[in-house]
């Protein structure tokens, strides 16, 4: 997994996952010249999961992030998947770049998060969603997005419990605009700039 985030929105994250994003940095595996076909989230998934079970039994998806830059359609080159297993107290990440993972490492540091939920949407229609409520912001501050994440717990203040995509938005000179839906209904259920 990779690490893209201006210092000012590493700040904001780290403030609501402590250690996920250094954790991130340090998992990063060098990114090649070409261009790799981009695809959606779920599409590395079964690659990721197959990997973490042959780790770990007990191992269950805790985290998604674009490994690599995002199209307007939801896909990127290389996508991050993190997974927990109780059994072993231990996290684990896997990045899938062409349809392999092309990192597999331990975190260094205890990170326990609960699992998302099994039928989450896909990247595409979490963008669709998202780009709605940033419509203004893409426009007249000249916008795009940077990084999308799927977790549970992290952003939902009202909803602890639910899983969601955030996805970061970021321009020149202006604060990033994150935008929070919800992995089940594709609603957006919360913004704010910081």
């Amino acid at each position: 997994m990779r690490l893209s985030l201006p210092l000012r929105i590493a700040g904001a994250l780290a403030r609501r996952t402590p250690g996920l994003l250094i954790a991130a940095a340090l998992l990063a595996a060098p990114v090649q010249a070409d261009d790799p076909p981009p695809f959606a989230a779920r599409a590395g998934l079964e690659l990721a999961r197959g990997a973490a079970e042959a780790w770990a039994a007990d191992a269950v998806l805790v985290y998604v992030e674009n490994d690599e830059a995002l199209d307007g359609a939801g896909t990127a080159g290389r996508w991050g998947y993190l997974f927990h297993s109780a059994t072993l107290d231990q996290s684990r990440a896997y990045s899938v770049r062409e349809g392999r993972v092309l990192v597999a490492e331990n975190l260094a540091m205890k990170f326990e998060a609960p699992p998302v939920v099994a039928d989450w949407i896909d990247s595409g229609p979490a963008i669709a969603a998202a780009n709605q409520a940033a419509r203004a912001f893409l426009e007249k501050e000249h916008g795009r997005l940077s990084n999308m994440l799927l977790m549970r717990g992290a952003f939902h203040e009202k909803d602890p419990d639910q899983t969601t995509w955030t996805l970061i938005y970021t321009a020149p000179g202006a604060p990033s605009l994150f935008v929070v839906v919800d992995a089940a209904a594709g609603k957006v259920r919360r913004t704010w700039r910081g």
